[in-house]
């Protein structure tokens, strides 16, 4: 079953594209907002 597979990797892709902005948000100093 394929697609079992697919569907974990594809949900941990998405979970850790998540947590990596939330860290990235939580963690950045307010400083660093001016460049964007």
């Amino acid at each position: 079953m394929w697609y079992f597979s697919w569907v974990l990797g594809v949900g941990l892709a998405v979970g850790f594209g998540i947590l990596n902005g939330m860290w990235h948000e939580f963690h950045s100093d307010p400083d660093d907002d001016a460049i964007y």
